[in-house]
């Protein structure tokens, strides 16, 4: 009897099992068809863990809307480990030589150099696999765009990151430079046109008193180091009135051969002028040294109104272009493409994928190399990618309405204007914003209402393309691509030379500017100092990278 009863109850226990695990089955097939598919094992799994690098922010990650989001969409559970953004890619070349390096780099700026000798060395490895199989946006988006496909394969034909797909219209031409038109027109004189007339206007604004109020207190032009404000070193947007100044490498492209711009004689011509604003006290000393927070706090200070002009991409470093209460950006006008003595007339140019987000390294287990895969897909697609931007629908975006307009004045989908106000001080953890490879290409952005008011704080997108118009007319015909893989048999080269040489021009030009170095005693000498730099393999090198094969 009691082996009979045993029998009875393990037969009942088999016979649930089944039932438990059919019924599992259906409801998962019912409810959400794309588990299995999605999570590549279905939701009854234990979280795949693992280790994302990434900048560190305001808020913690693990609480972040979005963070929550794909790891239950895609069956994740991720370990932050996190840097200071000013010091993160110091902390992930620590990483890096240590091998006690993560899964995934979720941001790591990493350079085309930089993947063609970790890729090289196996650290990072080839996503083309998992792209075929698990990334369908981003395999379409390479379909679409065959530049975008171009610029992310190694000349091995591996992939070894992704970056963020940024096609912003005024980020193409972004060495700009803006004037206060109100002192212009108390002062009776025109946007400038010419490196002489700025010259008139910036000693007027020194002289003049512009802002009335007794005080010989103006700044005439100000900057500030490019890693503190987007291009707002001094050289930036002068620099291209004497010779094309790419405010990178400093290469220039003539009928395909690459040129280096930073020791030829229109370059000497170039910082002899700006030596000259500066000795007459028309640059502001600042500028070499100040960062974006000082910048604001001479725009926006209480009272009169000190600077006239500043080198920057964007007008609203210097000052509030949001706060409706506040006006004072509205005295700002771009000034378009300087023509220099000789007649040069240029506009900085961007173009190509400079830097890449993400990498996944061989630490990565298969299942860890799947998630990252699909969470990097899905900010591919318009769902992730405005999610991963913005957040929270109704607190950092919404469905536009049909008076709403893109920048081009066609119908908006989205806006993320007139939402609910938020405490300013509260700190805000929807989205991953900048953060991880995404798409933000023009379609993407085109689906945004954009105001039409220029003026308006919800305008100023509008007022940067509009910007962006004046400076397009004088690109130059060709342009070094941003990003390109360097040969490999040159990576080493280009890494040590790259660096020597960008180091050896910006502390020389400061010297220059500053008077710390004459410009007629000292030229030839600085000339000569780049042949201890070997600046012909550099130039080699970057003809090299662009050669076809």
């Amino acid at each position: 009897m009691k082996k009979s009863l045993w029998l009875t109850l393990v037969i009942a226990l088999v016979a649930s099992m089944v039932l438990s695990a059919c019924g599992n089955n259906g409801n998962q097939a019912a409810g959400n068809g794309t588990d299995k598919e999605t999570t590549g094992g279905g939701q009854s799994s234990e979280p795949v863990k693992v280790t994302f690098f990434a900048p560190q922010g305001k808020a913690p990650l693990e609480d972040n809307y979005y963070t929550k989001l794909v790891e239950e969409k895609f069956n994740v559970k991720i370990k932050w480990d996190l840097a200071p953004s000013d010091a993160l890619k110091d902390r992930r070349q620590l990483l890096l030589a240590s091998g006690d390096y993560p899964e995934v780099f979720l941001e790591g700026k990493f350079t085309n150099t930089d993947l063609l000798t970790y890729g090289k060395q196996g650290v990072f490895i080839p996503l083309n696999d998992l792209i075929d199989k698990h990334a369908p946006n981003i395999k379409a988006m390479m379909e679409k765009k065959p530049y975008f496909k171009d610029a992310i394969t190694a000349p091995d034909g591996n992939i070894y990151a992704l970056p963020r797909l940024n096609e912003c219209y005024h980020c193409t031409f972004s060495q700009k430079f803006w004037i206060n038109k109100e002192w212009l027109d108390k002062l009776g004189l025109k946007v400038p046109t010419t490196t002489d007339e700025l010259y008139t206007v910036l000693k007027a604004f020194k002289e003049k008193d512009p802002n009335g109020n007794g005080k010989a207190d103006e700044i005439p032009l100000t900057g500030a180091p490019n890693k503190s404000v987007w291009n707002g070193n001094i050289d930036a947007f002068l620099m291209n009135a004497f010779v094309y100044n790419d405010n990178d490498k400093y290469l220039m492209l003539k009928d395909g051969k690459v040129e280096f711009a930073a020791n030829k004689p229109e370059w000497k011509e170039g910082l002899a002028y700006m030596a000259k604003l500066y000795k007459e006290g028309l640059i502001d000393q600042a500028s070499f040294t100040q960062n974006d927070q000082a910048v604001g706090q001479l725009g926006n200070r209480e009272g009169d109104e000190i600077v006239g002009s500043i080198t920057t991409a964007l007008v609203s470093y210097l000052v509030d272009t949001y706060d409706k209460e506040k006006t004072r950006h509205r005295h700002w006008v771009i000034v378009p493409p300087l023509k220099g003595p000789s007649g040069v007339q240029l506009a900085g140019a961007t173009q190509g994928i400079s830097e890449f987000a993400m990498a996944i390294t061989n630490k990565a287990s298969e299942e860890q190399q799947i998630a990252a895969i699909k969470i990097a897909d899905y900010a591919f697609g318009e769902e992730g990618a405005v999610l991963s931007e913005f957040g929270i629908e109704g607190s950092g975006w919404k469905k536009a309405g049909a008076e709403d307009k893109n920048i081009d004045g066609q119908p908006a989908k989205y806006t993320y204007y007139n939402l609910p106000e938020r405490d300013p001080n509260a700190i805000v953890n929807e989205s991953w914003s900048l953060m991880g490879p995404k798409d933000l290409s023009k379609e993407f952005r085109d689906l945004f209402a954009a105001g039409q008011d220029p003026l308006a704080a919800e305008g100023y997108d509008t007022r940067l393309a509009q910007a962006t118009n004046e400076y397009a007319p004088y690109s130059p015909k060709e342009i070094y691509p941003t990003g390109v893989f360097i040969r490999p048999e040159d990576t080493d080269a280009a890494s040590q030379l790259t660096t020597s040489i960008k180091d050896y021009v910006m502390t020389n030009m400061a010297q220059f500017i500053i008077g710390n170095k004459d410009i007629e005693k000292d030229w030839d000498a600085y000339v000569k100092g780049f042949d201890g730099l070997n600046l012909t393999k550099y130039v080699e090198v970057y003809q090299n990278a662009i050669q076809k094969q």
